[in-house]
């Protein structure tokens, strides 16, 4: 199998060169950070006044975890380490709390991020005559953009469709004879199902790799398509807060997800204790952003659940693997390709005087997508039976929902005491969705 590369001499550099390049780039965002009163008051508390005082990479334990609610209490910029005017990027996701996660990126950082996606692409196997089709959702969402500008980078003829319109999706991939797609894994099932009523076959197209991403989804689900389609479906990793897509990605032989050690520095630790794992041990995933210096983030517990593999690669990139993700340590939902807390759908439908106090998440698939159901009980004094009114009532909780959540929920209204309750802690959450 043939290998290429983007950056040959940083992709394959040995493990020292790769240490003694974070150990100067982290002194330099020690430097940049302490800028800031956010970190200059977490550094000061153990000892590090300057970048002197970071001497090896073992000193990045000295510094605190940061986690989501960090950020969101900084919100809108009270992490921006430059001023607004280098800012030449804002990338936003939601909240629990109705307060969004904002990342600000320069122009060097969105240069540096461009890099590591076009080197990411490039180890699959993708090339100039590449065209990629990109299916993921555009806007203030890390993953559409991010893919976009890397492709871009490397060369390929990029088509910036974006989700939905299922037709015009295959007609543009027949018309333009795509190679490579950008997209959830449960679309792409869908689009399979759809194809025959397109008087279209897999092998009509000319896909040749898939980059799947956004949504959980099993080893079966990505050899499915594979088979389905005839074609090569590689896995990546990425989050809003370390940039978005790009921090770790399959090359040719599938094997885990290379994480690009130059620009992150890994850590695997107990979610309990904080105590950092040996490589293979499963823990949650940490890192800390090298590369982004309109918003340096530290130690960043990402609540994700891997281990990572320090074994050779035979591609001959000598950057650590990452198991694909294997659960998380808090209650987010990904629903069609979506971040979701319960917590957001109860702060809405709680606001609504003519609900009860009980409810019920709902989810389950139909084919290979998800579906939303939210079940509440009404207020009893308010339920007449007047189906004008009731009809009313779900059309309002649905419209609040959609634009908290931008998701298009099935409303489900129940009498008093008709949803299941228990005593103690609550479950609002049944996910009846089967990984295929």
């Amino acid at each position: 199998m043939e290998i290429t590369y983007w950056n040959k001499n940083i992709e394959t550099m040995d493990r020292p060169a790769i240490e003694a390049l974070q150990l100067q780039r982290l002194r330099e965002l020690v430097d940049q950070s302490l800028k800031m009163d956010f970190y200059k008051n977490r550094l000061l508390r153990v000892g590090i006044t300057s970048s002197e005082d970071i001497q090896s990479l073992d000193d990045l334990r000295r510094l605190p975890f940061n986690v989501k609610d960090d950020l969101r209490q900084n919100f809108p910029t009270g992490l921006l380490a430059v001023d607004m005017r280098d800012v030449v990027r804002v990338h936003s996701s939601s909240g629990t709390t109705g307060i969004p996660t904002v990342i600000y990126f320069s122009r060097q950082d969105m240069d540096n991020w461009t890099d590591l996606l076009a080197r990411s692409i490039v180890a699959t196997g993708c090339c100039q005559d590449d065209v990629f089709q990109n299916m993921m959702t555009y806007g203030l969402f890390t993953g559409g953009l991010g893919l976009h500008y890397g492709a871009e980078r490397v060369g390929m003829t990029v088509i910036p469709v974006g989700g939905g319109n299922t037709q015009r999706q295959v007609q543009i991939m027949k018309d333009f004879k795509t190679t490579v797609l950008h997209v959830t894994p449960s679309y792409l099932l869908h689009i399979h199902s759809k194809l025959e009523s397109f008087e279209t076959r897999p092998e009509d197209l000319y896909i040749q790799r898939v980059f799947l991403g956004a949504e959980p989804y099993s080893e079966n689900t990505r050899l499915k398509l594979e088979d389905l389609y005839g074609i090569d479906a590689y896995n990546s990793y990425g989050l809003s807060e370390m940039n978005g897509p790009g921090v770790a990605f399959e090359c040719v032989y599938k094997q885990g997800m290379h994480v690009w050690e130059d620009a992150y520095i890994l850590e695997i630790i107990d979610p309990e204790t904080g105590e950092i794992l040996p490589d293979g041990e499963q823990g949650e995933v940490v890192l800390t952003n090298l590369v982004r210096s309109a918003m340096p983030l530290f130690r960043y517990r990402t609540r994700d659940l891997a281990y990572v593999n320090s074994e050779p690669c035979r591609c001959g990139r000598t950057h650590r693997r990452l198991s694909r993700i294997q659960g998380r340590t808090d209650d987010m939902l990904i629903i069609n390709g979506v971040n979701v807390f319960p917590s957001q759908i109860e702060e809405v439908i709680m606001a609504i005087p003519e609900v009860g106090t009980n409810y019920l998440i709902h989810l389950t698939k139909i084919g290979s997508l998800d579906k939303l159901a939210v079940k509440v009980e009404i207020y009893s004094k308010l339920f007449t039976g007047d189906m004008s009114a009731l009809d009313g009532l779900k059309a309002k909780i649905k419209e609040k929902l959609r634009a908290s959540i931008t998701i298009n929920p099935v409303i489900e209204l129940h009498e008093p005491g008709a949803l299941p309750h228990s005593e103690g802690k609550a479950k609002r959450v049944l996910d009846e969705r089967e990984q295929l």
